[in-house]
C-alpha cells in the first residue's frame, strides 16, 4: 500500500512540477480556473509600452512642429516619419535584444548538452537536488530525476534546471513584429488627428487625441494586469502633457 501511494505521489509531482501540464490540469477540472495577472504580464508590458511609446512620441513631435507655424503638409512629413522611425526603431531594437536572449539560451543549452554527455551521474544529483528543495525527500527526487532524464534529460535540465520551456522561448522576429505594431499603432491616431484637424488647431487637437489615447492605454493596461485603473491612467496622462508641452514650447521658441 505505501509503495503504490509512493507512486502515486511521485507522478503527481511529476504532473504538478510542469507548469504547462499544471495549467491543463486546472483548465479541466474547472471551466472558471483561477488566472492571475502575472501570466499576462510579459505580453501586455510590451503591448502597451509600444503603443504608449507611439502615441506620445509621434504625438509629441507634431504638436511640436506644429507648434512653430509649419505647413500641414511638414506638419503630416514629420508624423509619418515619426511614425515609421519609431516602428522600425522598435522592431530592431527588440529583434536585437531578444536575438542576444536566444543566442545566451543556446549557449546554454549546448553547455547542458555537454555536460549531460560527460557527466550523467552527477546531472542526475543536480535535478534531484532541485526537485528536493521543491519538497520531495530524497529517494523520491532521485527517482523521478532518473524517470525524467531517461525520457527527455536535456528538456527535463532545460525546464526545470535553466527555467526554459517552448512557451517562454525567445522569438526575436514576433518579437520584433509585436512592437512595430504596437508603436505604430499607439503612432497612427496622432496622425490621423493632424489630418483631421484644421491646421490652425493641429496642436490642440493632436494634444487632445493624445492625451485621451494614452489616458485609455493607461486604464486598459491596469485592467488587463488586475491593477486599479486610475493612478496607472493619472501617471501616463500625466507624462504626456509634460511632454507635448515641452515640444510645444520649444516649436514656439524656434519657430518662424
Amino acid at each position: 500500500m505505501k509503495y503504490l501511494l509512493s507512486r502515486q505521489m511521485m507522478h503527481l509531482n511529476l504532473y504538478l512540477y510542469s507548469p504547462e501540464a499544471a495549467g491543463h490540469l486546472m483548465s479541466r477540472l474547472h471551466p472558471l480556473a483561477e488566472r492571475h495577472a502575472v501570466e499576462k504580464l510579459g505580453w501586455l508590458r510590451a503591448a502597451v509600452l509600444g503603443a504608449n511609446d507611439g502615441t506620445l512620441s509621434t504625438g509629441s513631435l507634431i504638436v511640436g512642429v506644429a507648434s512653430s507655424h509649419a505647413t500641414r503638409g511638414s506638419i503630416l512629413v514629420a508624423g509619418l516619419s515619426a511614425l515609421v522611425a519609431g516602428a522600425l526603431s522598435m522592431a530592431a531594437g527588440e529583434y536585437v535584444s531578444v536575438s542576444s536572449q536566444a543566442d545566451s539560451e543556446h549557449a546554454d543549452i549546448a553547455r547542458e548538452k555537454q555536460e549531460l554527455a560527460t557527466d550523467w551521474e552527477g546531472e542526475v544529483a543536480e535535478l534531484a537536488g532541485i526537485y528536493q528543495k521543491r519538497g520531495l525527500d530524497g529517494d523520491l527526487s532521485h527517482e523521478v530525476a532518473v524517470a525524467l532524464m531517461k525520457h527527455d534529460a536535456l528538456g527535463a535540465h532545460a525546464r526545470d534546471e535553466l527555467g526554459l520551456s517552448e512557451a517562454t522561448a525567445a522569438r526575436p522576429i514576433q518579437a520584433a513584429f509585436a512592437s512595430a505594431t504596437a508603436f505604430s499603432s499607439g503612432a497612427l491616431l496622432p496622425v490621423l488627428a493632424a489630418v483631421l484637424t484644421p491646421v490652425a488647431w493641429v496642436s490642440w487637437g493632436v494634444s487632445l487625441t493624445s492625451v485621451v489615447v494614452l489616458a485609455i492605454l493607461g486604464v486598459v493596461g491596469a485592467l488587463a494586469g488586475g491593477a486599479a485603473p486610475l493612478r496607472p491612467a493619472l501617471r501616463v496622462t500625466f507624462w504626456g502633457i509634460v511632454a507635448m508641452i515641452v515640444t510645444g514650447g520649444i516649436g514656439r521658441l524656434f519657430g518662424v
